[in-house]
Formats: structure tokens, sequence, C-alpha cells
């Protein structure tokens, strides 16, 4: 289910953006235009050869440093290393191999992680080519030679990537295992939940953000149901760079996120909801997870009968692209709500997996196309003549029309609405994909 997680490392100006351009290709746009979810492009959705994964970007590495804002992202690609099943190592022909190139080397092989080695800016093969020889001395294995901007040797370095993914698992194997990850800003208590949840303290809790090094999996069983909680970790900073920190949030939500199959997004109660929760937030939605908002520390707030009301409307206005999530107002400190939250989580993941005969999707289909009239354009009129679901995990949905322009935005909208009356799907996300009748897509 879950997607290997590719982390481009190198030293500054090797080429490491463009490349990532480069395969993340169109996209990227897709990343930025999705509400909630960062513009800072730090990670795409790649597939090579049918093999699909995340590909995470991080910043120049210089070791040795005392550069405050340099550190940042030294420990920013730490932590994506830390994160990744294959680290892709850019180095640069043109500048040559150089004592960075040496030191980046020496930590990657500490990780016991496997590491392709590139050597990018070999814009001519015949010419340029011998100068990729000096990069065995890295002692990381064979280099290979590439071009970002030119496009050139990037089938060989993605076959060698893929070449070190695990082996595509059946998703039956562990259906009866709910995995559920806490995603959210450093120090809004997700440590402390998952520690109530387990009933010991399994992981570390203290008020410095990032006392939590490592996303760390905690298995557990509660009447029956078995869990694996997925805490994502925070990072050791005393910066206040704004930018920086929200990266290192959105690498670990991004690793947890493709790992789960239900996210929690943790809210402070004291701080009331960020730009930066949306941001993460909006992994889990444009990931297609199914998804809790929990506001933790309720029990620290002073409240009136309007309060609950006003948390629940500045979600609903930040979080305008998930309203289907559920919200529930805990106290990790006190166990307040903690049980409701758990009956939401099996709620969601059965939503998640829910499939719908296409017979009943047909009559559901038919009454909503007799309460609204489909939109028309210019004497054209959008038909809708058939619905299938074709997947789970979310819920998807194939729906067959005479003209796929015709069908806007806002009667989609309205269909998913008469589903989600009819069936539910509390708590996830559905797909639709709108074919012509005829077309093959």
């Amino acid at each position: 289910m879950s997607k290997p997680i590719v982390a481009v490392v190198g030293r500054p100006n090797v080429g490491k953006s463009t490349l990532f351009n480069r395969l993340a290709g169109e996209r990227i746009s897709i990343v930025q235009d999705t509400p909630g979810v960062t513009r800072d492009r730090i990670y795409a959705d790649v597939e090579w050869t049918g093999r699909k994964f995340t590909l995470i970007d991080t910043g120049g590495m210089e070791i040795g440093t005392e550069d405050i804002i340099v550190k940042q992202i030294l420990q920013q690609a730490e932590i994506a290393i830390e994160t990744a099943d294959v680290i892709l190592f850019i180095t640069d022909a043109k500048s040559g191999m150089t004592d960075d190139d040496k030191q980046v080397a020496n930590m990657l092989r500490r990780t016991k992680k496997p590491v392709v080695l590139a050597v990018n800016k070999i814009d001519n093969v015949n010419r340029d080519s011998m100068n990729i020889y000096e990069f065995y001395e890295l002692g990381i294995g064979d280099p290979i030679a590439i071009s970002a901007g030119q496009a050139l040797g990037l089938g060989d370095m993605l076959d060698e990537v893929i070449s070190y993914f695990p082996e595509q698992q059946s998703e039956e194997e562990e259906d009866d295992v709910i995995k559920v990850a806490i995603i959210g800003k450093p120090n809004v208590g997700k440590s402390s939940l998952i520690n109530k949840i387990l009933g010991e303290d399994r992981l570390i809790v203290s008020n410095i953000p990032g006392t939590t090094r490592d996303a760390i999996d905690s298995p557990i069983e509660i009447d029956g149901q078995k869990y694996v909680f997925i805490d994502t970790a925070g990072m050791r900073r005393k910066s206040k760079i704004k930018e920086e920190i929200e990266r290192f949030s959105i690498i670990r939500a991004v690793a947890a996120v493709e790992r789960c199959d239900v996210a929690i997004l943790v809210i402070d109660a004291e701080e009331g909801i960020t730009d930066q929760d949306t941001k993460i937030a909006g992994i889990a939605h444009e990931r297609g997870r199914a998804a809790i908002v929990a506001v933790n520390k309720w029990d620290a707030i002073e409240k009136n009968d309007k309060t609950m009301n006003q948390y629940l409307k500045d979600i609903g206005n930040e979080l305008a692209y998930m309203p289907y999530a559920p919200k529930v107002f805990i106290s990790a400190l006190t166990g307040q709500r903690i049980t409701r939250m758990l009956e939401l989580i099996q709620t969601v993941y059965q939503n998640h997996a829910l499939r719908i005969s296409t017979g009943v999707l047909n009559d559901v289909l038919i009454e909503a196309t007799a309460m609204q009239q489909p939109p028309a354009d210019k004497g054209r009129q959008l038909k809708l003549y058939y619905m299938t679901q074709v997947s789970i995990k979310p819920p998807t949905f194939v729906i067959f029309v005479n003209d796929r322009e015709l069908f806007h935005f806002s009667y989609k909208r309205y269909i998913e609405n008469q589903l989600r009356e009819a069936f539910g799907f509390v708590g996830t996300p559905v797909h639709f994909i709108i074919r012509e009748k005829g077309k093959e897509n």
C-alpha cells in the first residue's frame, strides 16, 4: 500500500532542484495547486516502469558549517535520509569531486541504506564521460552519468533506484491491522496522545518541540482490534526559521501518511488552527487517506457555550477542502474523549474501504439527476449514463458521460454530496474518474 520514499541529497548547486523538477514533471503543479499543501516543492509523486514512489527534495548539504540557516538545511536533509528507503546522491561533473561530496558520502555510508550515486551535468556523453571516474573514490558504488537539464541518463538512474525497492506486497497481508499516523506540528501532544492510548510512557514527552527524534511504530490491540500507531517525530532545533521548521514537519508527515490507513491531524487548542496545520492536513487529503481532526489540550482552555462551535467554524474554514473529516475534542493528558477517537478511527477506516454495488450506485445516480438536472452549455446537455466503483482506499468511482467538458466541478460536488448522503463515507475522500462513453479515457 505504501510507496517507497527516495530522498535527493547532495551539496549545494549540483542540480538537485533541476532533477527534482524533471522527475516530478507536471505533477509539481498538482502539489502546488492543492489547497493546504505547501508550495515549496518538498515532495512529489513519481512513477517509473510501473513502480510508484515519493521523491523528497532537500536543501544543499554543507557539513561542518556554523551558519545557522545552513545547519537547519543539513538537519532537514538528515531527516529526509532517515525516512527514505533509497538515497539518490547527486554530484556535479563540472566542478568535480569536492571535500563536501566526501563528507556527504561518509554520512550516507553510515546510514547502511542503499545509495544511488549520480554524476550530473554530463551534457555530452562523448565529451564528458571521463569526468565521472574520479567519483569512484567516494566508495558509494558505480557512478551513473546524467544530465538533469538535458534529461540524459535518467532511465539508467531510475532503473538503479527502483532495483532497491522491496517487492510489492499484497494489500490483504495485514488487512486486520489499522495503521494510524498521528500528524501535526511539533509540540501539539502527538507523543502524549499515543502514550495515553498505550497506557505507558513509551515515547519521550517534553515541552521542547521535537523531543521525538525518529518516527516510532507502536502496535497495540484494543477490544480485539489491532492497531499500529505511527508517531511523526518533531525536530531538534533552537532556531525560529519558519520555512525550514515547516519543511521538517512536512517531510515527517509525508513519510507517515504514505504508510497509514488513517491520519489523525492533532491541533493545539491553545493555538487554534494554523497555516502549518492546513499544509500537513493537505498531505493526507491529497494522498486520499482517511482523516480525523483531533483538537488536543481541550482541557487547558477556558470555554463557554460558544467555544466549540467557534473552533468547528474555524477548522471548517481552514480545512474547507476536507469537510468529510470528523472533528473530536480531546485531552491527551486526561484521556478526555480518547475512546470516542478510537471509535472514529474504526468508522473512517471502514468507510475508506467501503464498496457499493453497481446497481445501488446507479439507483442513487438516477435519483440525483432527476432532482437536479445536469448542466448544459450552448444547447448541449451533460448526460450521465452509468457509474461503477473501481477501487477502495479511497472509494473511487468511474462515471460515464457524453461530454467530459460539460461535467463542471459544481455538479461533481453535487453528485459527491448525494453519495455521502446515501452511504455516509464519513472520514474518507471520494474520488471520481470521468470518462466519455465509447472512449478509453
